[in-house]
């Protein structure tokens, strides 16, 4: 998504819920959801700098500022499965740090600066607390965004059989994919703080495996050792497909604002 496109439409979604933001008595969170690569944050920058240009405090938080730290993760992968080594599926994240950052942003103060979690995915940790951003007073708005915002659990039944060679050779048993299932229920209590939800619909799966290439292409051109080749993006993409397969079908009948891409990242329906 072009910078210039996204001004405009956080221009357009502010406008739809400008009105319950400025009368609301706490912080509103507005929930962006998309697949991965489809511009979420990008989206949500635009609608931080729209938010001040209305004069509002405003703050952007993601789902990827509180994954779990690898050694915790390296507890799960070790207690529970190994595919829990990577982060991203429900249950990899620290639901607990992200609900308390929301709730201290309603008390924040000079004497009590809320510091915002950030995570260095060049080191697949979380950054020191003394490097995140500190917010010194309760903004008006707050940008939650995350590629499985607003997805619910599907049940047993749908998980008997595996969907890709990821879960075919290292989850045969289905063991991972019930407990990331049984996870996602909890992120309901997260899902539930959401005033409203933006939906960057993809247009397909497949299309989500270009815009993630085209993200690691300058990494690869660079040299930088966490690039991943095609086979290695095809793995990693398999963690995620499940879920998003689901979001693709259920989210659109539950998002308050809809915006419809096309294998551009281009909207072509609002």
């Amino acid at each position: 998504m072009e910078s210039t496109d996204a001004s405009t439409l956080a221009t357009t979604v502010l406008g739809r819920f400008a009105a319950a933001i400025e009368h609301a008595s706490r912080p509103f969170v507005l929930g962006v959801s998309g697949l991965q690569g489809s511009g979420k944050s990008t989206l949500a920058a635009a609608l931080i700098e729209a938010a001040r240009e209305h004069g509002w405090g405003a703050v952007a938080m993601s789902l990827d500022d509180v994954y779990l730290t690898r050694a915790e993760r390296e507890t799960l992968a070790v207690g529970v499965h190994p595919l829990l080594r990577t982060r991203g599926v429900p249950g990899t994240h620290d639901l607990a740090l992200l609900g308390s950052t929301l709730d201290a942003l309603e008390r924040a103060s000079p004497e009590r600066p809320v510091p915002i979690p950030r995570f260095d995915k060049g080191r697949d940790d979380r950054y020191e607390e003394a490097q995140w951003p500190a917010i010194a007073e309760p903004p008006r708005l707050v940008v939650l965004e995350g590629w499985c915002l607003g997805v619910e659990p599907a049940g047993p039944d749908e998980l008997a059989e595996p969907l890709n060679a990821l879960e075919r050779e290292e989850d045969a048993d289905g063991r991972w994919r019930r407990w990331v299932d049984e996870r996602l229920a909890d992120y309901r209590s997260i899902w539930e703080r959401l005033d409203a939800l933006v939906l960057l619909q993809a247009p397909s799966w497949g299309v989500v495996a270009t815009w993630r290439d085209e993200a690691e292409r300058p990494l690869r051109e660079r040299g930088e050792p966490r690039a991943m080749n095609e086979v290695e993006l095809s793995r990693f993409l398999q963690h995620y497909e499940r879920i998003s397969r689901r979001a693709l079908r259920s989210l659109a009948g539950k998002a308050d604002v809809v915006l419809s891409l096309d294998e551009r990242r281009r909207v072509h329906r609002r």
